[in-house]
């Protein structure tokens, strides 16, 4: 059973009231050597996304179970915590490791690993160029090719109930940004790469926690047709859903398998296995070989794909083998997805 304790930070003051929770039954003084202790430092939007930083967390409860560790983590509220809690984390000397989790913690990340060169670190979805962190980032657009794929096969083939005949999908993501250009480009080209008569709508929330904007633009691109739509939004995604329950139409999920979260509405969702990365950060300080530096993590690693399961939706079988071979694609390389929306048109051209 966990124990949940608050800390109060030094700086909390400055930032506005936060917690740390404790995971794990030890003592600190019974747990012994730093390297068996580790930290994360959650996105903002924190816990009960039913996606990223809730992957995340899961990734090191896996750790505590399978390699018999312990962990502490952060749910900062605002940008603005991140550095206070790597300074933090980083003055007591406890952990073999802190995870940072998001691409808005890297200014800080860049500062406070210069400041404790003996302290490792890992962060999630950007890169830090620095000799005591390890960078891990994901080709999300390779799974969201293959959603894409799903969505403009289903629309072709009109393979499911309810499906009106324009040839219409959207696409909601957080914020515009290039990690999130990936999902949408990933996902434009996969659908118009087998349906080239395919519309693909796209719009921004602004943020991780807006469940009600998400929503708002999900009823919005439906009213325009759009009988699927895919987000790459966080927590704001679960509004995606809402609307698809609303409109009585379809969406997709991202990074978790959201399927059962509305299972007679999404058909399937983009799995982005950040839980795998923890898991192999944490092991790889356990081993003794913690490695600085980028790792990228992609289909060819299984950590990025797709999933139908959970879904009470009948995907015919003739479109799933076409995505499985459009996967097996993309893992020879005979299909490189591309990584920018601006890219998309280049890429249905010369794959015509």
């Amino acid at each position: 059973m966990k124990k949940t304790l608050l800390t109060i930070f030094t700086l909390v003051i400055l930032t506005g009231l936060t917690t740390m929770v404790f995971a794990g039954g030890q003592s600190e003084e019974q747990n012994g050597e730093g390297s068996g202790k580790f930290a994360l430092i959650l996105a903002t939007g924190g816990l009960g996304d039913q996606s990223f930083n809730d992957l995340t967390y899961q990734g090191l409860e896996r750790a505590e179970k399978e390699l018999d560790i312990r962990f502490d983590y952060v749910e900062p509220k605002e940008i603005a915590d991140y550095e206070v809690y790597q300074r933090d984390m980083a003055d007591t000397g406890e952990y073999g490791l802190i995870i940072c989790v998001g691409f808005d913690q890297a200014d800080a990340l860049a500062k406070v690993a210069e400041d404790y060169p003996e302290q490792n670190f890992a962060i999630i979805d950007m890169v830090v160029d620095k000799p005591n962190v390890a960078s891990y980032v994901s080709k999300e657009e390779q799974g969201s090719f293959l959603v894409g794929a799903i969505a403009g096969l289903v629309e072709k083939e009109q393979a499911l109930p309810g499906l009106n005949k324009a040839p219409v999908t959207g696409v909601v993501g957080g914020m515009d940004i290039p990690l999130i250009r990936k999902f949408v480009a990933g996902y434009m080209a996969g659908a118009k790469y087998v349906y080239p008569e395919m519309e693909v709508l796209s719009n921004y929330v602004g943020g991780w926690s807006d469940p009600t904007t998400a929503k708002e633009i999900s009823n919005t691109m439906y009213s325009r047709d759009a009988d699927i739509i895919y987000h790459a939004a966080g927590g704001s995604g679960l509004g995606v859903f809402k609307a698809a329950e609303e409109e009585d139409k379809y969406a997709i999920g991202v990074n978790s398998n959201q399927n059962s979260i509305s299972p007679d509405h999404i058909i399937a969702s983009m799995l982005k296995r950040v839980d795998n990365a923890c898991f192999q950060a944490v092991n790889s300080v356990l081993n003794d070989n913690f490695e600085p530096g980028i790792h990228a993590l992609g289909i060819d690693e299984s950590d990025i794909g797709y999933s139908t399961e959970g879904s009470n939706i009948d995907v015919p079988e003739n479109i799933n083998s076409q995505v499985e071979s459009l996967k097996d694609q993309i893992e020879e390389g005979s299909i490189v997805v591309p990584t920018d929306i601006d890219q998309v048109p280049d890429f249905l051209s010369e794959n015509s």
